[in-house]
C-alpha cells in the first residue's frame, strides 16, 4: 500500500472516530507502528491531525463567536423543535433564566401563552421578542456585545449572583463528550456558570450542529446540568456516549 493511500485511510478512520490508536491502526493496516508514527508526523505537519500519547486526534477548528444575523436562520427547524420541548417544561407562575442565543430566542417566542411568568435574560433580542407580551422581563445590566446582542461584564455577573430562578435554559457554542460544554470567551463561560448556580434546574439547549465540537473555554461538565440536554437528532455513537453523562431530551 502506498503512503498516500495509507494516510487517506488514517484520515478516514479519524473522520469516523475522531481519535486513533497507533497499535490498533498498525494492526488493521498490517504495517509497523513506526510506519504509522511517520504517517502521523507527516499529517501533523500538514495540520491534518494533532499527535497525542499513543495516537492522534483530528485537527478540527474551534467553534468561535458568530453574529446574530449569521446564526438567525441557521438550523432554524431544529431550534424551533428544541424550543417547543423547552417551552413545554415551563409552568405558570415561574421565573425563567434565558441565556443569550438564537435557540433561546425561539423559546422566548413560545412563552406568551404562559401565565405570570418572569424571564431574566442577558440578550436584547430576547427582550425585544417579549416586548409586546404579558411576560415580565428583567434584563441583566452590562455591556452590549455589538452584532451578537448578548450582554456581559461585571454588572451582568453581579445580578446573576443575586437571583434564584426555577429554570435556566443554557445555550452553548459547542459540547463534546470528553471536553464538556464550551464557550468562545472566558467572560461568557463565567456568565454561564453563574446562570447554572442561580437555577433550581438547568437544561442545556443546543442543536446537533454544536455536538462533538469544541470551543475555547470550558464552561462545565455534563453532570453540572441537572435537567438534561434538549437537542435534535444525534448520531447513534455520539448519542450513546452522551447518554452516559447526561439525560437527553429530544
Amino acid at each position: 500500500m502506498l503512503p498516500k493511500e495509507r494516510r487517506a485511510l488514517i484520515l478516514e478512520h479519524l473522520n469516523e472516530h475522531e481519535k486513533i490508536d497507533i497499535e490498533h491502526i498498525a494492526q488493521e493496516l498490517q504495517v509497523s507502528t513506526m510506519t504509522i508514527r511517520r504517517d502521523l508526523s507527516y499529517l501533523e505537519e500538514k495540520d491534518k491531525v494533532i499527535r497525542t500519547h499513543g495516537g492522534a486526534v483530528l485537527n478540527k477548528p474551534l467553534v468561535n463567536e458568530t453574529s446574530f444575523l449569521i446564526k438567525e436562520n441557521k438550523n432554524s427547524a431544529q431550534k424551533q423543535l428544541i424550543a417547543q420541548i423547552a417551552a413545554s417544561l415551563v409552568q405558570d407562575n415561574s421565573t425563567i433564566l434565558l441565556d443569550s442565543g438564537t435557540t433561546t430566542i425561539e423559546i422566548a417566542k413560545l412563552l406568551s401563552n404562559k401565565k405570570n411568568v418572569t424571564v431574566i435574560t442577558n440578550d436584547v433580542y430576547i427582550a425585544s421578542v417579549l416586548i409586546n407580551s404579558e411576560v415580565k422581563v428583567i434584563i441583566t445590566g452590562g455591556e452590549l456585545q455589538n452584532s451578537v446582542g448578548a450582554i456581559f461584564g461585571s454588572l451582568t455577573e453581579s445580578l446573576l449572583k443575586s437571583i434564584h430562578v426555577d429554570i435556566c435554559f443554557l445555550g452553548a457554542h459547542a459540547f463534546h463528550p470528553e471536553a464538556g460544554i464550551m464557550a468562545p470567551t472566558f467572560e461568557k463561560a463565567a456568565i454561564k456558570r453563574l446562570m447554572i448556580a442561580a437555577a433550581e434546574t438547568t437544561y442545556l439547549v443546543a442543536d446537533s450542529s454544536k455536538a462533538n465540537e469544541k470551543s475555547t473555554v470550558k464552561v462545565c461538565d455534563f453532570n453540572d446540568i441537572n435537567g438534561g440536554l434538549i437537542t435534535d437528532y444525534l448520531e447513534e455513537d455520539l448519542h450513546a456516549q452522551l447518554c452516559e453523562k447526561i439525560t437527553i431530551i429530544s
